[in-house]
């Protein structure tokens, strides 16, 4: 080969990057890293730019303050494995029929044919790791090497699917394995702990901020996806020893500082490599407070309701935003937007492919960059419980169809111990959420035309979407 032709292979390869950014597909090199933080079970009211109290969380507010924070940002489902599905995927999951929160008896899992927004990365030459709680399957072939990450430590679903759950501790451990196996610790695509121990989920949210912060230092060289999903503060609660006693609200409050100071150590980490102006990073959390906990849940005020429920207080959920490259800082979304959105948008910003199926995100790029006029691009979100259609929210508009809730039934338990919950009924039922956050006072008899509207959309949707859902995914 001569020396002219060894200059202009040199020229072509030099310069592929921009020829496929020229092509519409950005380089990776001039793409953001991504960082999605989640929580499970942290409340609206759980961070202090959303009203916490008995306890701080700096390294929050100031990502806030540094970014953007959502005050109407919604699950897909307000339960475990299904806000994740949808999270991962850009669909309801009713679309892909990942219902529920499986458990070590669940045969099924995320299905091949779903593209995660890790696969989608990974595509587009992202190194990519998941830290913490998956709940899409724990059979090796739905866990998360199968499905785009390059790295995986964690539990493979909640924390309380072990033998010391509250339902059978007053059982022996003979009775008590029959009903909730060992719990697993996984890495990669291998049990490391059969039998994880409560002295071992004291140190599970530091485990998962260590691996996150050598993640991040292996690969800033490159883009990155970190997923990091921790497992608390689902019950029961954990807090390693630098955090236990810090707050005036208790064990929630230490476990919540401890989630804080995860968040501040990957922020540190992305501003030691001078990473942290091109990388979008966002915090939000699974589903609202699990109430019959007491003084072991979160705080959802003013919603109403909370986990498993689709009132305001089950599936509006803290959401914060940073990107300096991008987002104004300092700003405040009140358009709604959704867990869902989060695929088609990250798709929009790296140039990645298009799922080959139908998804239910929208690009709500706009609202990121452009907070206080972008509109969203969604006449609706749907909210379902389960396989049912229960709430369409729209605008400020608030719809609750005629459904059956869980509702605590007196006070609520102590310690780690839950209270009982009782099933009530609602009929038809609209709030405007500007003036009644709390979905206090049913105004459908003062706007018939409106229920009318969302009625139609509701049963449009529903019919739609069982029309074309997409293979089981058998939770």
């Amino acid at each position: 080969m001569n020396t002219t032709r060894i200059l202009l292979l040199a020229l072509i390869t030099g310069f592929a990057p921009f020829i496929a950014s020229a092509e519409g597909k950005k380089a990776p090199s001039e793409t953001p890293n991504i960082v999605i933080i989640m929580t499970d079970d942290q409340g609206y009211a759980d961070v202090g730019k959303f009203g916490a109290k008995g306890f701080s969380t700096p390294n929050l507010d100031q990502m806030a303050n540094e970014g953007l924070h959502f005050t109407n940002w919604y699950v897909p489902q307000a339960v475990c494995g299904a806000s994740r599905a949808g999270l991962l995927t850009g669909c309801y999951p009713n679309r892909i029929q990942m219902l529920g929160a499986p458990g070590p008896s669940s045969r099924g899992g995320i299905s091949d044919g779903e593209l995660l927004i890790s696969e989608m990365l990974r595509e587009r030459g992202y190194a990519t790791a998941l830290f913490g709680k998956w709940h899409l399957g724990h059979h090796q072939k739905f866990l998360p090497l199968q499905h785009g990450f390059d790295e995986y430590y964690g539990l493979p679903y909640s924390n309380d699917m072990w033998p010391y759950h509250p339902g059978v501790r007053h059982l022996p451990m003979e009775k008590r394995l029959k009903r909730w196996p060992h719990l697993p610790m996984i890495e990669g695509n291998k049990i490391i702990n059969k039998e994880v121990s409560p002295d071992d989920q004291v140190g599970l949210t530091t485990s998962y901020t260590e691996k996150a912060v050598d993640f991040i230092t292996r690969n800033r060289t490159k883009p990155f996806f970190l997923y990091v999903a921790h497992s608390m503060p689902h019950v029961p609660l954990f807090v390693s020893e630098k955090f236990k006693g810090k707050s005036e609200q208790g064990l929630y409050g230490d476990v919540i500082m401890e989630i804080d100071w995860s968040v501040g150590q990957i922020l540190s980490a992305l501003k030691r490599f001078d990473l942290a102006d091109n990388t979008l990073i966002l915090f939000t959390s699974d589903n609202g407070p699990w109430l019959s906990y007491g003084n072991h849940a979160g705080s959802a005020h003013p919603l109403r309701e909370g986990k498993g429920t689709t009132w305001e207080g089950g599936q509006r959920v803290p959401c914060i935003v940073r990107w300096p490259r991008r987002i104004p800082a300092g700003q405040a979304c009140h358009t709604p937007a959704m867990h869902i959105d989060l695929f088609p948008t990250i798709q929009n910003i790296v140039g990645g492919t298009e799922p080959p199926h139908q998804i239910d995100g929208r690009d709500i790029t706009a609202l990121l960059t452009n907070p206080g006029e972008a509109k969203s691009p969604h006449e609706a979100y749907f909210f379902y419980r389960g396989d049912r259609l229960e709430a369409v929210r729209s605008g400020k508009w608030s719809l609750h169809l005629n459904h059956s809730y869980r509702s605590l039934k007196d006070q609520p338990g102590n310690d780690g111990i839950p209270g009982p919950y009782i099933q009530k009924q609602t009929e038809v039922t609209l709030y405007d959420l500007e003036k009644d956050l709390s979905q206090k006072r049913n105004i459908a008899q003062d706007y018939p035309s409106v229920v009318d509207r969302l009625q139609g959309l509701a049963k449009k949707f529903d019919a739609s979407l069982r029309a074309n859902s997409r293979l089981k995914g058998s939770l």
